[in-house]
C-alpha cells in the first residue's frame, strides 16, 4: 500500500468523490464501471463532508448465534498496525443482510478512538442521533433496531461490498455521492489530474453561459 502524508491526504478531502472519479479516468488504470461500490451503500451523514482513509476490513454476521467469534480484541489491534486515518469496511455475510447493526453508539466511539474516520458496510447501522455529533461517517445498506446476535466471522482478507471487493490498506474516498476506491499508484496525481477535467469543464460550461453560443465551438470543446 502507497501511505500518503498527512498533506496529501487533506489535499485528496479537498474534492468531491465525482472530481475524483473523474480524475482516475484519466489514467485507464481500470473499466470506469470498476473501483467504485453501488449506489445501494448509502452517505447517512451527507453534511460531514468528504471521508478519506485506508480500508481495514472485516466480514461479520447477527442472524444465527456465533459458535466461536473472532476477536474483536485482535482485530483492534490489527486495526493500530495501519496508518491513520482508517475506514472500516465490513462485509455482512447474512442473506439478505442488515439482520443486526455491528456499528452503533458504542462500536463507533470504540472504533474512532482507533483512529477510524468511519464504516462502510452493506450491513445495516443505528444509533444514528448518538453517532452523528462524533463526526463518525455511516456508509452503510441502511439502518435497523437491534444488534441480533452480531458478532464478528473474521478480518483482515478482502470482503465484497456494494460488489465491489476491498482489499485492507485501499484508499477510500467517499461523500454524499458514494464510495470509490483510489488506485495506489496515483493517489499523490490526483489533485493535477481534478485540475485538468475541471479547466476543461469549466471551457464547456463558459461557452454554454456566453452570448456567442453555438453547437459547432461546443462541439469542438467537447471532443477536445
Amino acid at each position: 500500500m502507497m501511505r500518503l502524508s498527512d498533506t496529501e491526504l487533506e489535499r485528496l478531502k479537498q474534492f468531491n468523490t465525482p472530481s475524483v472519479s473523474n480524475a482516475v479516468e484519466l489514467f485507464n488504470l481500470r473499466p470506469r464501471n470498476r473501483g467504485f461500490l453501488s449506489p445501494e451503500i448509502r452517505c447517512l451523514f451527507p453534511d460531514l463532508g468528504v471521508m478519506v482513509g485506508y480500508a481495514v476490513t472485516a466480514r461479520f454476521a447477527a442472524e444465527e448465534p456465533p459458535g466461536q467469534p473472532a476477536s474483536r480484541y485482535d482485530l483492534w489491534k490489527r486495526i493500530l498496525e495501519l496508518p491513520e486515518p482508517r475506514v472500516m469496511v465490513m462485509q455482512d455475510l447474512d442473506q439478505p443482510a442488515g439482520v443486526g447493526a455491528f456499528f452503533g453508539e458504542v462500536q463507533s466511539t470504540i472504533h474512532k478512538r482507533l483512529g477510524c474516520a468511519g464504516v462502510v458496510t452493506n450491513g445495516h447501522v443505528r444509533d444514528l442521533d448518538e453517532v452523528h455529533p462524533l463526526g463518525f461517517h455511516y456508509f452503510a445498506g441502511g439502518v435497523c433496531v437491534s444488534h441480533a446476535y452480531v458478532h464478528l466471522v473474521d478480518f483482515g482478507g478482502p470482503v465484497k461490498v456494494g460488489g465491489t471487493v476491498v482489499h485492507t490498506g485501499d484508499l477510500v474516498h467517499a461523500d454524499k455521492h458514494g464510495v470509490l476506491l483510489i488506485p495506489p499508484g496515483i493517489a499523490r496525481e490526483i489533485p493535477e489530474a481534478v485540475a485538468r477535467v475541471a479547466e476543461r469543464e469549466k471551457r464547456i460550461i463558459d461557452h454554454c453561459n456566453a452570448p456567442d453560443f453555438s453547437v459547432e465551438q461546443l462541439k469542438k470543446l467537447y471532443e477536445s
